[in-house]
């Protein structure tokens, strides 16, 4: 039984579905988020399991027990606000103290938890200082201290970087990533940002209108994604609407663009092959796209083996940093290619771009 578990989760306010048969099981010591746009249930999740609010429909399961109709005090989870919630008229270390207080330990053991957390946190000797005389990144500290300090069996985080800035934001995830690990909690984390769930969660489940759409590892997810939502969702996803020309289920099927007219052969051993006569999706992320100039490779076979070579003409050249983003022209099939460092290619030239088999997805149907 997993250590965590949501079963057929269902909220409404009046007419509006904030979350619709939501299942899904975190793992004893698990760095667990939930992703996706604003609006799509992901806190309303969270504060089901926070006891913040009352489900309408299903079970929290939780160490064995059901915990749906338990009382937020009752759970004995801690949990990091996005706005931090902390109490601008205390000190930092009665912040901190708060949740303990409530719980009426003993005054030694208020002081020894406080410093503990203080510590963890690299703020033990603010403990005097007043919260508005502490930056953005403290205070949030602050907020992880005083969720800490309670000892919780799970810790639940609803965006709490969002208030950061960029630069802060980056350095702040890992350390807390680090810590939860440290201290071999379980953590349930509420983020819209692609690459901080990336760069701090083991597992992720995206959501969408309330709904679970794909859960999966980082990896599995950037480059499986399983809809159509979720490829747009992640982001920079080429989307490519296609029919099946292969008859019958192969190791390698052959597809028909629909813009350009391409053939192209992809690797769907993994996959479920749609009707013949059923438009799908084609997903290709734009790293993953090889450019050549025009001629220097075997002449474009339309689909021949497994490099799917396509004539196209660079539209864009968009140089940023590290990176160059190439938009292209393939005989009305629109692609964006992505290169490291600077590009060789320049708007109106013609090249060569290739698909490799293996790196595009079969992902469902489209329009």
């Amino acid at each position: 039984m997993s250590f965590l578990s949501l079963n057929d989760l269902s909220k409404r306010y009046g007419a509006t579905r904030a979350v619709e048969g939501v299942s899904l099981a975190v793992e004893a010591g698990e760095f667990f988020g939930l992703l996706g746009p604003s609006g799509c249930g992901k806190t309303t999740t969270l504060r089901l399991v926070a006891g913040l609010e009352e489900a309408d429909a299903g079970a929290i399961n939780f160490d064995g027990q059901d915990v749906a109709r338990v009382p937020a005090e009752r759970r004995g989870f801690g949990m990091v606000f996005q706005n931090y919630a902390l109490f601008p008229h205390l000190t930092v270390f009665e912040n901190v103290a708060f949740g303990l207080r409530v719980r009426r330990l003993a005054k030694d053991e208020v002081a020894r938890r406080v410093a503990a957390a203080l510590e963890l946190v690299r703020l033990s000797d603010y403990g005097r200082r007043r919260i508005e005389e502490l930056s953005g990144g403290q205070q949030q500290r602050v907020a992880i201290a005083r969720a800490v300090a309670i000892e919780p069996k799970l810790l639940l985080f609803d965006e709490p970087l969002s208030n950061l800035d960029a630069a802060l934001r980056v350095q702040t995830r890992g350390e807390l990533r680090e810590l939860v690990k440290r201290l071999k909690l379980t953590a349930l984390y509420v983020t819209h940002d692609q690459d901080e769930a990336f760069a701090i969660c083991d597992r992720i489940c995206v959501m969408g209108a309330g709904r679970v759409l794909q859960t999966g590892t980082p990896a599995e997810l950037y480059e499986r994604p399983a809809t159509v939502e979720v490829a747009r969702f992640l982001g920079q996803n080429n989307l490519i609407r296609a029919g099946r020309l292969t008859p019958n289920r192969e190791r390698v099927a052959r597809f028909k663009t629909v813009d350009g007219g391409h053939t192209v052969s992809v690797n769907v051993e993994t996959a479920a092959l749609p009707p013949i006569d059923q438009t799908c999706v084609l997903a290709i992320r734009p790293e993953h796209l090889r450019l050549s100039k025009a001629g220097a490779r075997a002449k474009p076979g339309g689909g021949g083996g497994d490099d799917n070579v396509l004539r196209a003409i660079v539209t864009a050249v968009n140089f940023s940093g590290p990176t160059t983003g190439v938009a292209l022209d393939a005989a009305g099939l629109a692609l964006e290619a992505l290169l490291l460092g600077r590009d060789r290619f320049e708007a109106g030239e013609e090249c060569e771009v290739s698909l490799p088999a293996a790196r595009l997805t079969l992902i469902g149907a489209g329009g």
